[in-house]
C-alpha cells in the first residue's frame, strides 16, 4: 500500500500526555505514530500514519524554550504535509501564571497564520469537565482536586479564562456549555461572534464525550485546535466524512515476551494510590529514596538487584505531598525531580541491556528520562488498557519494547497489575 501524508499534525507537550492523544486518535481510527522529540530525516521516511504527535518535555521549560521546540515540532509537521494541527497540554491545564500553555498556543497561532483557537482540556472519561470555564476534577474544583499540591505547577484557581488570560497577549473567551450543547453550529456561531470582539483563544465547556465530539465537528476547518487529549475524539470523524481514512485496524500491535518491570516517579493521588496496592499485595517493590541518592548511595543498584530477582518488581519513587514538600525543602525543587528522573532512567537502561522488553511506566516526567534514557525515538500506538492509556511499541529498534507511559493521574487503582495482564495477552 501506498504511504499517504500525515492528516493530523500534534504536538504535545510531555511524553504521557502525547501517549493519551495518540490513544484516542487509533480509537477514532487514525493510524498514529508517537515520536520522541521532532524525528530525525531518517525516521521521517519510514513513518507511515493518519496522525502524528511528536512528543516533547516543555510543560514546565522556560517559556522560550517551549515556545522554540514548538514551533520546530510544527515545522517539520507542515514539511511531512498535514493540514490541520493540534496543540496538546494536560487535562489538568498545569501551567504557571507565565505559561507554557498560552505563549505556545499563541506562537502557533502566529506561525500557522490563524487568528482563533478553542482551549478545552475536558476529559470526561478521566473525570475532568469544563463548566462555565472552571475546571473540575472527579466532581471536585481543580483548586480542590490535589492539583493545588503539584511539586511543580500547582493549580489554585480553577477558573481557566482567568488562568489563560494571565498568560497571554490577546483577549481570552468562554464558549459556554449553552452554546455547545446546541451543537457544531451553534458552537461555531459562537466562534464567529468571539472573533468579532477580537478573542483569539476561548475556553470551552465540555461536560461529556459528546460535547468533545461536538467541539472536534465545530473544529473541523480549524488550522490549530488545543486543549486536552479529550477534544480530538471529534477530530477523526471530520477525515473519515472526506473519505481520507483507510479501512483498517488502527490498534493492531503484535505481543512482545519478555520480563518487565514497573517504574513510578508521580506524587500525584491517582498514582499514590496505586503504588499503595501494589505493595498491599506483598510483590516485589524498592523504593528510590531522593535524599539517599542525593547522600551518594547506589540506589540504582540496589533497585537493579530486586528488579533482577524474577518476579516484576515495581521500582518507584512516589511519596505522598508532605514527603515531596519535605524532600524539595531540603534538596530544591528541581535537585529533587533530576535526581529521581535520574536514577529511574539508569534503572530502565540497565534492565533493558539485562533483557528486560516491557515497561510500566507512570508520571509525565518520569516518562521522559525513562524514553530518553531508553533511547527510543518512536511509538506506535496500540489498544487503550485504562481511559487515557494505550499499549505502545518502539519503533525503529532491532527488537522492539512493549511501553506503557501513563499520566500520574491516570488508571485505576490496579493499573500496574491490570496493564501487564494486558501485555501477557496482547496477541496480533
Amino acid at each position: 500500500m501506498n504511504k499517504l501524508p500525515p492528516l493530523l499534525g500534534c504536538i504535545a507537550d510531555d511524553f504521557t500526555g502525547a501517549t493519551d492523544l495518540a490513544n484516542i486518535l487509533v480509537r477514532g481510527g487514525m493510524r498514529t505514530v508517537q515520536t520522541i522529540g521532532v524525528p530525525s530525516a531518517g525516521l521521517a521516511a519510514s513513518l507511515d500514519a493518519d496522525a502524528i504527535v511528536i512528543a516533547l518535555k516543555s510543560r514546565t521549560a522556560p517559556v522560550e524554550q517551549a515556545v522554540a521546540q514548538s514551533l520546530q515540532a510544527l515545522r517539520w509537521l507542515q514539511a511531512q504535509g498535514c493540514t490541520q494541527f493540534f496543540f496538546k497540554y494536560c487535562s489538568t491545564f498545569d501551567s504557571t501564571a507565565e505559561g507554557n500553555i498560552g505563549p505556545v498556543a499563541e506562537a502557533l497561532q502566529q506561525a500557522l497564520g490563524t487568528d482563533f483557537a478553542i482551549a478545552c482540556p475536558a476529559f470526561p472519561g478521566a473525570g475532568r469537565t469544563v463548566y462555565q470555564g472552571h475546571l473540575f476534577v472527579n466532581q471536585r474544583l481543580l483548586n480542590e482536586s490535589g492539583m493545588e499540591n503539584h511539586p511543580l505547577t500547582p493549580m489554585r484557581d480553577p477558573d481557566l479564562v482567568r488562568v489563560l488570560q494571565s498568560q497571554s497577549q490577546a483577549k481570552v473567551g468562554l464558549i459556554a456549555q449553552g452554546a455547545v450543547a446546541q451543537g457544531a453550529a451553534s458552537v461555531r456561531e459562537r466562534i464567529a461572534a468571539l472573533r468579532a470582539q477580537g478573542v483569539r483563544l476561548a475556553v470551552a465547556d465540555a461536560i461529556s464525550d459528546a460535547d468533545l465530539v461536538t467541539l472536534g465537528e465545530a473544529c473541523a476547518d480549524a488550522r490549530l485546535v488545543t486543549g486536552g487529549s479529550g477534544v480530538a475524539q471529534g477530530l477523526p470523524a471530520n477525515f473519515r466524512r472526506l473519505g481520507k481514512l483507510r479501512d483498517s485496524d488502527a490498534a493492531q500491535l503484535s505481543r512482545i515476551d519478555g520480563p518487565a518491570v514497573v517504574l513510578s516517579g508521580s506524587a500525584s493521588t491517582a498514582t499514590n494510590g496505586q503504588v499503595a496496592a501494589w505493595l498491599r499485595s506483598g510483590r516485589p517493590a524498592y523504593r528510590i529514596d531522593p535524599l539517599a541518592l542525593a547522600r551518594g548511595e547506589d540506589v540504582v543498584a540496589a533497585a537493579l538487584a530486586l528488579a533482577g530477582v524474577g518476579e516484576t518488581a515495581l521500582i518507584y519513587a512516589t511519596s505522598s505531598p508532605d514527603e515531596v514538600r519535605r524532600v524539595q525543602a531540603e534538596l530544591g525543587v528541581a535537585r529533587a525531580g533530576a535526581l529521581v528522573e535520574e536514577a529511574l532512567g539508569q534503572v530502565a537502561a540497565r534492565l533493558r541491556a539485562a533483557g528486560t522488553r516491557r515497561f510500566i511506566v507512570a508520571g509525565g516526567e518520569t516518562s521522559g528520562a525513562v524514553i530518553q534514557a531508553l533511547e527510543l525515538q518512536a511509538l506506535r500506538i496500540g489498544r487503550q488498557i485504562d481511559p487515557g492509556v494505550p499499549e505502545t511499541q518502539s519503533l525503529g529498534d532491532d527488537q522492539p519494547l512493549a511501553v506503557v507511559l501513563k499520566s500520574g493521574n491516570f488508571g485505576s487503582e490496579d493499573f500496574f497489575d491490570k496493564a501487564l495482564k494486558h501485555l501477557d495477552g496482547a496477541a496480533a
